[in-house]
């Protein structure tokens, strides 16, 4: 609080020139082209009115209610108001706005007819700028009468007309609109919210409230000219990239493969054309679909009124990755201001985001609200049920743009696509995510790695950007024809059109197509350049297969049988220990790497350093420097080591970068183990034989070997938990088929489509080759049924489903119960070390203690954070008392929440024990964790 009062008839104007600044210079022609269609008027119109809906959305203010919370402004109010305050009735100033307009705006010309009248859903424009649609009761709650009786009597109700009227004639409202569709409310919805955060900083406001006073038309006038420089000042201005050369945009590329060759010959006119769509490209791993992705998002941006890029990915990992590769690539480009941001969970732990991103408060917030001064945490991490989500980017909007939903603002940004279905779910702010992402090219990478809980929230959001006229681009190096015609309908579903023969056309793979939205026609890349470019691209490969027996290592000296898995692992990699080379060892499990490297450890030849352990259940500090540290050694141009082994889980198969020599596989689906394929000599046509040890002879075939493991009677034995990782079916599946082809020998990418819809195809019938396969295909059936039926429970309904705005809020969901994928809610574990005194530290020697105080500075923040790691709730649901973090962690939204895992140096054997789960974090393993049969 600063003690300072400032005039509501002011802030109302303020966030009116700034919503018409916003217009000006943050607005792109795609969005502005949704509004205006969806009011049917012209843009200067559709600007005006737009700014005055901005300018009434705290009219509910003006009421006895609100003027009375503050003594101050009590105070100010005239005798004629005191006296017609009547029962002063408890009611949010947001639904008070609503009902209060909604008759306000009836007054000036809107038609007040039914839910998707534009009295009403305007005035559910201004209940909504706090996040949430609200339902409207017209002949209830909302009447005429009922506002009298509870938000003022005449001279209340006199007042604010008086006002509505002035902003009427302020920002020069030509008429009403006619219509108002769910689209245009969206994101007008999403202007006003990001309106109001900006005029609400102190640092627009406060120096107006200690000027002279003025007349309203003095002030709007200063408050344009404010808004204006607000707006630039923010990093909120849209701008174009300068055309550079194709290798200078794109670093290490000389010149564009064949089929970016015909994306750069045949797209720009095609698009020109035909206006925004769907592109879908669909080629091996390592072959150039990022950069492909690029171009055509370029081209879009070009031709279809959008101006950035919105990159989504499933894997925070994954995500890192992309961060560097955009910053890059806008770097590259040499503009003013390079606006690029980061948004998922662990985005903090990047070395992009400095300090200031993980302060606790900032005078500049600007979120309405308890605790708006606070930095808030993700889907994953929890939160408040204000939801006062702040963080920020590294180069992107201004500090006070802390909360994911705001750094998805930024022109260019990279997310995982948890982050981005958020838009699709009813919670708050969930219209100022449609507003980032819908002035953007939207690329969907990895797009089939998605559950089918997750899927059909994906082809929910698809929907709403085919309405919005958004173009997207889906990249995927595995993905089914049935998947990609599920997505490609849900696209042209929100556009309102559909294929004119009824169907979408089946994939050529590798390939590129791109659908419109004005026609629904999809539209071929040329064929001469396809077969080019899969001659240049092809490659032999050798897929083996080992059946093997499972068993846990228990111990780290218990001996290994020789058809046991762990010793099939240390068989296969002994051409690398032997004679040097490159490897990577992927595990099912955690648990199942942890016992990898231990078992490996016991022969290793080499340092311990070139034996590397990588997984979820590091702190986060050490997984990014692995990482980073691999993506360095085994990239395209790093120092390649003479020996390297890899031990790692599912990372590999989307964060990675990297070639390795030869690769063991633990058994998966189909398209996780093609994904991992493509880290085999991934980088062979770049190398030739180059960097390659001296046992890789000319010709030589690299290979990955899948362990399957097996029971007592020769078939595939699933371990205990690993179905849970994917269905049973397809791991089952992926096992005969691998048993049954004719030849092990793929060739790349020719093969990738045909294995991939023998496991993952609807319509296949391998599936149904076996009796027991049939059997558990039924039950995979039934399970995607289940998810779907569940994610289809939270999703808000199809844009032209839509009466009243309060269907895309029928559901009071925080982000930290939206699930977006199933069984993925988790807690936030901090390893910690109790030292003699019962004080806590970060290290075993005490060199670091826990930072605890009301004030915790940002090192303090961002070393706490960087040492703790995800795990799931149910592992600590019964945590102890000694586990509960310092009391003043609870005021920061990041550490809220945390869980301490307390070690004794003096017995770090011990671990800690949460009901049936004992947790216990080693130095090299990792978090080792078990569950107890009695506990």
């Amino acid at each position: 609080m600063t003690g300072t009062a400032y005039s509501l008839l002011f802030h109302l104007i303020d966030s009116g020139a700034v919503a018409g600044g916003l217009w000006d210079r943050f607005l792109t022609p795609s969005q502005k082209a949704a509004i205006t269609a969806g009011l049917q008027m012209g843009e200067e119109q559709a600007r005006s009115l737009v700014a005055f809906l901005a300018a009434c959305h705290d009219v509910g203010k003006l009421t006895p209610h609100f003027q009375c919370c503050e003594p101050v402004a009590r105070l100010r109010l005239g005798d004629e108001l005191l006296a017609d305050m009547g029962p002063v009735t408890p009611v949010s100033h947001a639904r008070a706005s609503m009902h209060i307009g909604v008759n306000l705006l009836h007054g000036l010309g809107f038609t007040r007819e039914g839910n998707d009248s534009p009295a009403v859903r305007a005035a559910q424009c201004l209940g909504g700028h706090h996040g949430r649609y609200l339902q409207m009761d017209l002949h209830r709650a909302a009447s005429a009468r009922r506002v009298e009786a509870t938000l003022g009597g005449p001279s209340w109700r006199d007042l604010r007309y008086r006002y509505v009227r002035l902003l009427w004639h302020l920002f020069d409202v030509p008429k009403p609109p006619r219509w108002f569709s769910a689209e245009a409310a969206v994101l007008i919805t999403g202007l006003i919210m990001l309106a109001d955060r900006v005029s609400s900083q102190r640092r627009f406001w406060l120096p107006n409230a200690d000027t002279p006073s003025s007349g309203a038309n003095e002030h709007y006038s200063r408050a344009r000219r404010q808004a204006s420089d607000e707006v630039e000042r923010s990093h909120l201005t849209r701008f174009d990239l300068d055309r550079i050369p194709f290798a200078a945009a794109h670093r290490g590329v000389q010149t564009p493969n064949a089929m970016q060759a015909s994306v750069l010959e045949a797209m720009p006119e095609l698009v020109r054309q035909q206006g925004s769509g769907i592109a879908v490209v669909t080629d091996a791993t390592g072959s150039g679909k990022t950069v492909t992705g690029l171009e055509l998002a370029r081209i879009f941006n070009e031709h279809c009124g959008t101006q950035g890029v919105m990159w989504l990915l499933p894997a925070t990992a994954a995500a890192d990755q992309a961060y560097d590769i955009l910053d890059r690539y806008v770097r590259a480009h040499q503009p003013e201001h390079p606006p690029v941001t980061l948004v998922h969970s662990h985005s903090w732990l990047n070395p992009a985001y400095t300090d200031r991103a993980l302060s606790a408060g900032s005078e500049d917030s600007v979120l309405d609200g308890p605790g708006d001064d606070l930095l808030g945490v993700d889907a994953a991490a929890g939160g408040d049920d204000e939801e006062t989500e702040h963080g920020p980017g590294p180069a992107g909007p201004d500090a006070w743009l802390r909360g994911w939903d705001s750094a998805l603002l930024a022109q260019y940004t990279v997310a995982t696509v948890d982050q981005a279905q958020m838009a699709v779910l009813p919670v708050r702010h969930s219209p100022l995510r449609l507003l980032a992402m819908s002035g953007k090219t939207v690329i969907v990478d990895e797009a089939h790695a998605l559950t089918p809980f997750s899927q059909l929230q994906l082809q929910r959001l698809l929907n709403w950007l085919g309405a919005l006229g958004t173009p997207v681009v889906l990249l995927s190096a595995t993905l089914p024809a049935s998947t990609q015609s599920g997505l490609i309908r849900s696209y042209l579903s929100g556009a309102g059109r559909t294929p004119p023969d009824g169907t979408v056309s089946a994939p050529v793979y590798p390939g590129c197509t791109f659908t419109d939205a004005a026609t629904g026609l999809t539209h071929h890349m040329n064929d001469t350049a396809r077969t080019a470019h899969t001659a240049a691209q092809r490659r032999t490969v050798r897929l083996a297969v080992r059946d093997v027996t499972y068993r846990q290592l228990e111990h780290a000296d218990r001996t290994v049988g020789e058809r046991e898995r762990l010793e099939a692992v240390a068989d296969l990699l002994r051409p690398v220990t032997e004679e040097g080379g490159c490897a990577a060892v992927v595990c099912a499990t955690v648990a199942d790497a942890q016992d990898t490297y231990t078992h490996l450890s016991r022969s290793w030849p080499g340092p311990p350093a070139d034996l590397l352990l990588v997984h979820a259940r590091l702190p986060g500090y050490r997984r990014e420097r692995l990482l980073s540290a691999l993506r360095r050694r085994l990239g395209r141009s790093g120092p390649r080591p003479q020996r390297l082994v890899v031990v790692t889980t599912s990372l590999l198969d989307m964060s990675l970068d990297i070639d390795v020599d030869v690769m063991v596989s633990d058994l998966a689906s189909m398209a996780r183990l093609l994904q991992r394929l493509g880290r085999l000599a991934r980088f062979a046509g770049l190398w030739k034989d180059e960097h390659r040890p001296r046992w890789w002879q000319p010709g030589h075939e690299p290979c990955m070997t899948v362990l399957n493991p097996v029971g007592d009677r020769g078939g595939t034995a699933l371990p205990p938990g690993w179905n849970r990782i994917e269905p049973g079916f397809t791991l089952h599946a992926t096992a005969e088929l691998l048993h049954t082809l004719k030849s092990r020998t793929l060739t790349v990418p020719d093969d990738i489509q045909r294995l991939v819809e023998l496991v993952h195809g609807r319509d296949s019938s391998f599936g149904a080759e076996t009796d027991r396969l049939a059997r558990m295909l039924a039950t995979q059936q039934s399970q995607t049924l289940r998810e779907e039926h569940l994610s289809a429970i939270q999703l808000v309904p199809p844009s032209r489903r839509v009466s009243s705005m309060a269907d895309l809020h029928r559901q009071h969901l925080t982000t930290a119960h939206a699930a977006t994928r199933l069984g993925t809610m988790s807690r936030r574990l901090l390893p910690c070390y109790r030292l003699p005194g019962n004080n806590l530290s970060l290290d075993p020697a005490g060199r670091l203690p826990l930072p605890d105080g009301e004030h915790l500075s940002t090192r303090a923040i961002r070393s706490i954070l960087e040492h703790t790691l995800p795990v799931p709730a149910a592992w600590v649901a019964r945590a102890p008392v000694d586990s509960l973090p310092p009391a003043t962690w609870a005021k920061h939204p990041l550490l809220a929440g945390t869980v301490l895992l307390p070690t004794d140096p003096a017995h770090p054997l011990d671990g800690q024990r949460f009901g049936r789960h004992h947790l216990r974090m080693d130095d090299t393993l990792g978090l080792m964790h078990r569950i107890d049969q009695q506990g």
